[in-house]
């Protein structure tokens, strides 16, 4: 066997050799009989996979900040008028292969799939692989699992990309070959296939659902199956030109793969949606693992060590001069980074539990909290804040160890309504009950829950109107998640939505309503009214210790400042029933979405530049490029150019690879 340098990146994390590459669990060090003679030598050997998709490069942080593309639920914004001298600017659509991030991600990725697949070389030379040992089976089907996903998430975000089942101990390349994105993912999907009926339920489990279980196996297949028949970029043989957007012709074999695994898991009955959908997440926070509920697979963290869950979302919290006062501080920083669509929170029912996780404030150095004014909203899902018992202390910033969901049931119940949709040519009883599974959960104490899920429903009769459903479902089901732009793409929507999204921006900060095709402008409310109050204490914040913002609502009208249209005619045609400004109980008072640039007389930077890789207005008012069209009524969406998600391959590996990889979209 023939030993070789794995010329990606900087030779996986710049180690020249591979005996040096996983240095105590390497199986070059040893023969594969002693490597995995034994049940706890096997699991120490899979443990150095878990540890590797734990880097704050890929899964700890990265695909929650870096590489969480902006869309129509995740929105981060920026000012440059053009690309920044680091050409990192991925969320813009804007970098280039030289990029700073780019090749720790990419060594960091394959550094994972390199020690999965040095266990699966390993354990499938093993005497207990050769006997059908069930507990030499399941951590195999764990390796395949974790080598599946990363894989996954780099066809996605690099389309074509060198793949190898191979470990390097047993290759004979020197270069990794380059796959091509359908092989890559139908060979993963069989690959699953084949070891998924081997591997034991999360619930039968001693780590439950932090190791990789026979549900989360069939889930994954679900995943890839439906990126495998989806859409995606594809370069068209030019370097230059950015690509065309392209599904498969055999889509809908993958669809039927999609529908069968997932209604595996469904049929199951290993999960449920029985928490509420906020405790899910708080729970997580709060370092409580349920093996039986939404998640299906939570990617292990360890406090102090790995992941920035709960550290980039939720409120940014500044540090504390003082340190340690009770009741403030006691949870340490928080950056809040992972932000939404500032109009993201209008998709929603009033009424939807879902609605509860945009965050409108962050905490200031003495625990105060301060209103989040800006073009975005905070992601609430997780924080640090929200664990009562404080474990990370006053000290702590990231590295929160608070675990993440990759894959939920109600994930599995969405890609079943979609792929039964799609099959069936229009919504079956069977999808219909998936839809209304997720939606009961999120109407669960509200007073319309009969409209908001049985009709809502049922309602949708045709494959176009239950599609829509679906569309609208995924986008309130798992902001912050890293899930939104990827559905765009391979639903291909993405040019779509990032182009509507970019005139609702510059629309409502140049205050030109001409770009108001939607009708929703001016719904948006204004004005508002707020003011602090101590914590309730009663759990309808998360955090029952910290003071909160309380937003005035015209109860008489039923009109909420927060959501409804609170405009600025609509306080002074009822002055008599707003609030005091003055006083011992004065309220604050904010004006939303002032975004226009008194200089310029259009929108603000953020409004124009946060797209800019895609669709761009400059300080002299000209739209960039050229050739796309200003939104107005009768502009054909269908025509619009493909957005370049497509990341680039660092320049480092394909200088490494010696000709073998090559770099399109024009890049």
């Amino acid at each position: 066997m023939k030993r070789y340098i794995i010329y990606i990146g900087t030779a996986l994390l710049g180690l020249t050799a591979c005996s040096d590459f996983l240095e105590v669990d390497s199986p070059s060090s040893f023969t594969d009989a002693d490597v995995v003679e034994t049940l706890e030598e096997a699991n120490r050997l899979l443990n150095a996979a878990y540890t590797k998709l734990a880097s704050n490069s890929t899964y700890g942080n990265a695909y929650f900040t870096t590489f969480n593309l902006n869309s129509d639920v995740e929105f981060t914004t920026s000012t440059n008028e053009t690309q920044s001298a680091s050409r990192d600017e991925y969320k813009l659509f804007d970098c280039a292969s030289d990029a700073s991030s780019l090749l720790s991600t990419w060594n960091a990725a394959y550094a994972t799939i390199e020690s999965a697949n040095n266990f699966v070389g390993a354990a499938q030379q093993s005497e207990l692989f050769a006997a059908r040992d069930s507990s030499m089976l399941q951590l195999v089907g764990e390796a395949k699992c974790i080598r599946a996903m990363n894989y996954l998430d780099l066809v996605i975000m690099f389309g074509d990309i060198p793949f190898s089942l191979t470990r390097a101990y047993d290759a004979e390349s020197l270069v990794m070959p380059m796959g091509d994105r359908d092989e890559i993912l139908a060979t993963l999907i069989d690959d699953l296939i084949d070891t998924a009926d081997d591997m034991q339920f999360a619930a039968d489990l001693s780590a439950g659902v932090e190791r990789c279980s026979k549900e989360f196996c069939w889930a994954l297949i679900a995943r890839i199956a439906l990126y495998r028949g989806g859409y995606s970029l594809r370069h068209n043989g030019s370097t230059t030109d950015v690509g065309t957007m392209q599904r498969p012709s055999d889509y809908l074999d993958y669809y039927q793969i999609a529908r069968d695994y997932s209604e595996k898991v469904i049929a199951s009955g290993t999960h449920s949606l029985s928490k509420d959908f906020y405790q899910v997440f708080i729970d997580e926070c709060s370092y409580i693992v349920t093996n039986t509920d939404d998640p299906i697979f939570e990617i292990p963290f360890t406090q102090n060590v790995s992941g920035n869950v709960g550290y980039v979302h939720g409120p940014r919290g500044l540090d504390s001069s003082g340190g340690g006062t009770e009741g403030v501080n006691q949870w340490g920083t928080a950056s809040g980074s992972v932000r939404l669509n500032a109009f993201y929170r209008f998709t929603f029912n009033e009424q939807d539990a879902r609605r509860e996780t945009v965050g409108y404030w962050h905490y200031d150095y003495d625990g105060t909290p301060v209103l989040l004014n800006t073009y975005n909203n905070y992601c609430n899902k997780w924080s640090k804040f929200w664990d009562a018992n404080h474990t990370l202390g006053y000290q702590s910033a990231g590295s929160t160890g608070i675990n993440f969901p990759y894959m939920r049931y109600a994930d599995v119940l969405l890609m079943f309504a979609e792929a039964d949709n799609e099959l069936s040519n229009g919504p079956t009883e069977a999808a219909r009950r998936a839809l209304k599974t997720v939606r009961e959960r999120a109407f669960r104490y509200a007073t319309n829950s009969g409209e908001m899920v049985d009709a809502y429903v049922d309602n949708a009769t045709t494959k176009e109107d239950f599609f829509q459903l679906i569309f609208d479902e995924r986008a309130w089901e798992f902001a912050g998640e890293n899930l939104r732009w990827k559905d765009l793409i391979r639903w291909n929507l993405y040019n779509q939505v990032v182009y509507k999204t970019f005139w609702r921006y510059y629309g409502l900060g140049s205050l030109d309503y001409s770009y108001d095709l939607d009708g929703m402008l001016n719904t948006y409310p204004k004005q508002i009214y707020y003011k602090f109050v101590s914590n309730p204490g009663d759990g309808s914040y998360p955090n029952k210790v910290l003071d909160v913002l309380e937003f005035f609502k015209d109860e008489e009208y039923d009109q909420d400042c927060l959501w409804k249209d609170f405009s600025i005619d609509y306080i002074q045609n009822h002055s008599d029933r707003m609030p005091s400004t003055t006083g011992s109980d004065a309220w604050s008072t904010a004006q939303w979405y002032n975004w226009l640039d008194d200089d310029l007389g259009i929108a603000k930077a953020e409004c124009r530049c946060s797209l800019r890789g895609y669709i761009y207005i400059n300080e002299q008012a000209r739209l960039i490029p050229s050739t796309m069209p200003e939104y107005e009524p009768g502009v054909d969406l269908n025509s619009l150019p493909p957005v370049r998600y497509i990341l680039p391959i660092p320049s480092d590996a394909i200088s490494r690879s010696k000709g073998e990889y090559k770099n399109y979209y024009g890049y």
